[in-house]
């Protein structure tokens, strides 16, 4: 295919990627998932550092690659992943920060949406908004699975923001009022654009620092130890 290689993914052969790819923001994390939850693992990008693997979980073939941080960084992949590689469903796995107080730290949100603070839904949609919907078929199988693996997860909405620091408590009390979750920078942008080619799109987010309570994981514990959070993604993708 002349339009592969992209220019942010080094890959001359789409059958190289499996149909579901998870996507957690750091590489290093795509690495740790590769080498302790895949077997048979080829590598099929190194470009820019933004490591991505293929492998075999049990019988299932998946792909899992970093996305980087933020909406910008993550849409590229995302878009290259979906358009020009024609995955199939894309499932992010991540961390974010709890609004609510029912939300404790290492809980698990499987989100069904996502609200955001970007303006790049309102670029793309003339100044209006646009409702960034997980797939329903992949939220309820994730928690079907999370229910059978006696995990403490949650489904709702989660907020993308394009800023980690400097949140206004006032505005993320305000979407917790309403129901929010946790804030977190990527999902928005990967709904959005599993709807602009209709494919499918899920996130799984561990909690790992709380705006409510001030507690915290480290980040070394963020990079390798959220382990429950890998496994229903592996066993969710299709």
């Amino acid at each position: 295919m002349s339009n592969i290689p992209t220019p942010h993914i080094g890959c001359d052969d789409p059958s190289k990627i499996a149909n579901t790819v998870l996507m957690p923001g750091d590489p290093l994390r795509a690495r740790y998932i590769a080498e302790n939850f895949l077997t048979g693992v080829t590598c099929f990008n190194e470009v820019r550092g933004m490591l991505g693997f293929t492998g075999f979980y049990g019988e299932k073939r998946v792909s899992v690659m970093g996305s980087g941080m933020g909406m910008p960084s993550a849409m590229i992949y995302y878009n290259e992943l979906f358009d020009f590689y024609d995955v199939g469903a894309i499932i992010r796995v991540g961390t974010a920060g709890a609004i609510r107080k029912e939300a404790q730290l290492r809980d698990i949100i499987i989100a069904s949406a996502a609200c955001t603070t970007s303006a790049i839904n309102r670029t793309r949609f003339m100044g209006y908004d646009f409702a960034p919907i997980a797939d329903f078929g992949l939220v309820r199988k994730a928690y079907e699975i999370a229910r059978e693996m006696g995990l403490r997860a949650h489904v709702g909405s989660l907020l993308s923001s394009d800023e980690f620091y400097g949140h206004d408590e006032g505005l993320a009390a305000r979407y917790a009022d309403y129901g929010v979750w946790a804030v977190e920078m990527e999902s928005a942008g990967l709904f959005t654009l599993a709807a602009k080619y209709h494919k499918k799109a899920l996130a799984i987010c561990t909690i790992s620092d709380s705006l409510v309570t001030g507690e915290a994981t480290s980040s070394e514990e963020r990079q390798t130890s959220f382990r429950a959070m890998m496994e229903l993604a592996l066993k969710t993708a299709e």
